[in-house]
């Protein structure tokens, strides 16, 4: 077993995904996808160890040839989320954060914030990322995820309907305040990290396909956080494009 940590950081990248086979090698502005989340999880300031978990050998080899470090976890895991379960079992610690391994843009200072919530507030179960919509057009689609959440910033519910709804139609502009995309980042304490993935999944995941709803539905008091920008993650061949022309606008790529 690793020495343990207070704050660990695990990148769940499984080889066989649906969309696009074999997505965390795929070359994006040269370099595997998964050497660029690497890097943005490495520049975080709150992680004392990242891992790299995966069910394919090329996926660690290629991490390590990186200088990085992955773990070879169980292929047949139904999430992500159980995979990052598994490692964080090895390493202990106090807070465990799961960056999703297909968002090349991550920025470390969220990263950062998400582990923040939990180090400062003992209260909190679980802490996440929304953003503010841009356009109606992105709150409507089904594809990305609305969250509401009470004064104290604690998640009251994840949709893939547009949620709050505006029953006096008084248009996207007006009730743009209210309106936040969910970034799928996720800070876990371990002990409830291990509590959710024993927990069969609840009728209201099920029905969305969010598994951010099993842990509200067990009661879980979940931070929600601000992220500056919206979540970029690389999903389809057609995305290809779009990701590496952000790579290059924000300067991380020539």
């Amino acid at each position: 077993m690793a020495d343990p940590v207070r704050v660990l950081g695990v990148i769940p990248a499984r080889y066989r995904s649906t969309r696009l086979p074999g997505k965390a090698l795929v070359p994006v502005c040269g370099r595997p996808l998964i050497a660029w989340v690497l890097e943005r999880a490495t520049a975080s300031r709150r992680l004392d160890r990242v891992v790299v978990a995966t069910d394919d050998s090329r996926i660690r080899e290629a991490v390590e040839a990186l200088g990085g470090r992955a773990e070879m976890t169980d292929p047949a895991h139904p999430s992500g989320t159980d995979r990052v379960a598994e490692v964080a079992a090895r390493h202990g610690g106090d807070v465990v954060v799961n960056i999703q391994g297909d968002e090349a843009l991550i920025e470390p200072a969220l990263i950062d914030r998400v582990a923040d919530a939990l180090l400062e507030d003992l209260t909190w179960d679980m802490s996440t990322a929304a953003t503010p919509f841009r356009s109606a057009e992105d709150f409507a689609a089904p594809s990305n995820v609305k969250v509401v959440s009470d004064q104290d910033g604690a998640a009251l519910y994840f949709s893939r309907a547009p949620i709050p709804f505006d029953r006096d139609g008084r248009g996207f502009d007006a009730c743009a305040p209210l309106y936040r995309h969910h970034v799928g980042i996720y800070g876990y304490r371990t002990a409830f990290l291990q509590q959710l993935v024993r927990t069969p999944p609840s009728p209201l995941e099920e029905l969305e396909q969010l598994e951010q709803l099993r842990a509200l539905h067990i009661g879980c008091r979940m931070k929600v956080v601000h992220a500056s920008e919206p979540a970029i993650g690389l999903d389809t061949p057609e995305e290809l494009p779009k990701v590496e022309a952000e790579l290059r606008a924000r300067g991380f790529a020539g």
